[in-house]
């Protein structure tokens, strides 16, 4: 036998509005706030942080960006950062990587860490986990912490004004979370109360998207929250954080070694995490050989949740640089999790089917 460690966020909040409780929240866990974040998010919640803050015991002792990548360098930066502002509480405000920067400099720096969202694009805010790349922006490990953030401020008026990539981003991402763990479910053949709880919490996933992921999607391109919307973020933070956590992280395969392949290509590493794990999703269907009608049915998903379906929705690419893409992602470690060995004529015939399938639904 052997020890099992699973760290929970003691807090997670979900609604419109719920960003108003952030005074209360920071009162019980510090006085000193470093506020870490993108460009973006600190521009689209700086001021209602400072506002929320007024009249409570907790001060702004400073605002950093986290630095582009969450990298060794970023973290070991910004914790240094917390010892000299003497900050003894972090919020974390972004997306993924500034959120994983953002926990892992609390893990680092021994503080909590308040996660406050700016985009649903994936379940970052919740989970004990920081992916880490390169300065280059390329993949370099998954990095477990020692804890979670001690709150998670899932705010669904704020989300619902981001663009609508992002929140497509989030439901690629957490379309994966069933498709993936479906996939290697022979990891989990003893069927243990944890291997459950995380397969089911991955159904739970995929249902949800299923039933409410369109509307949810045209909820933000009207800016607007609603119930669909409120349900969709459960799946993309709440059941998907559940289920990365009761895995502890190991419910990855071809999905996401397909993404972490498109992080070698200049063209693609920017387009975002979730779309290309949801493209990833579509390939590994082909790459299990399922049914011509479980292959649609996924693709109708994917379109409605505006994932891309085809690699000429992310980019021109060379014969040269799929190639290397192609490489990266058969040597890429969750790769490896699935249960047939996949080769390069393999994941070629992926991708055509996939896209030959859309063109066919004239999507």
């Amino acid at each position: 036998m052997h020890a099992q460690n699973i760290i929970f966020p003691a807090q997670v909040l979900r609604g419109p509005g719920v960003l108003a409780q952030l005074g209360e929240i920071c009162s019980l866990l510090g006085k000193r706030a470093l506020v870490i974040g993108g460009h973006q998010a600190l521009a689209a919640v700086g001021d209602k942080i400072n506002h929320y803050l007024e009249g409570t015991p907790v001060s702004v002792v400073g605002t950093e960006w986290f630095g582009g990548e969450s990298s060794e360098g970023n973290i070991l930066r910004l914790a240094e950062r917390v010892k000299t502002l003497s900050a003894d509480l972090i919020l974390s405000v972004g997306g993924g990587k500034s959120l994983d920067t953002g926990k892992a400099v609390g893990a680092a720096a021994q503080v909590p860490v308040v996660t406050i969202p700016t985009v649903a694009a994936t379940c970052a805010a919740v989970t004990p986990l920081t992916i880490r790349y390169f300065d280059d922006g390329h993949f370099r490990d998954l990095f477990p912490l020692p804890q979670a953030p001690a709150s998670v401020i899932i705010d669904s008026e704020l989300l619902s004004k981001a663009p609508l990539r992002w929140l497509a981003a989030g439901l690629g991402d957490t379309l994966a979370k069933w498709y993936e763990f479906r996939a290697i479910s022979n990891h989990h053949a003893a069927l243990s109360g944890v291997a459950r709880s995380s397969s089911a919490n991955s159904r739970i996933c995929y249902d949800l998207i299923a039933s409410y992921g369109g509307a949810a999607c045209d909820a933000v391109r009207e800016g607007k929250t609603s119930a669909e919307l409120d349900q969709v973020l459960d799946a993309i933070f709440m059941f998907a954080g559940l289920t990365s956590l009761m895995s502890s992280g190991a419910h990855a395969a071809a999905s996401h070694a397909i993404y972490e392949g498109f992080t070698v290509c200049d063209k693609t590493r920017e387009f975002g995490h979730g779309l290309l794990v949801g493209l990833g999703n579509l390939c590994l269907l082909a790459l299990e050989n399922r049914s011509d009608d479980e292959l649609r049915e996924a693709i109708l998903l994917s379109h409605a949740c505006a994932v891309p379906l085809r690699l000429r929705e992310i980019a021109e690419l060379s014969d040269e640089e799929l190639e290397s893409i192609v490489q990266a992602s058969l040597h890429a470690p969750d790769m490896h999790n699935m249960p047939h060995p996949v080769s390069a004529e393999s994941l070629y015939a992926a991708f055509a089917r996939v896209e030959a399938m859309a063109d066919a639904l004239k999507l």
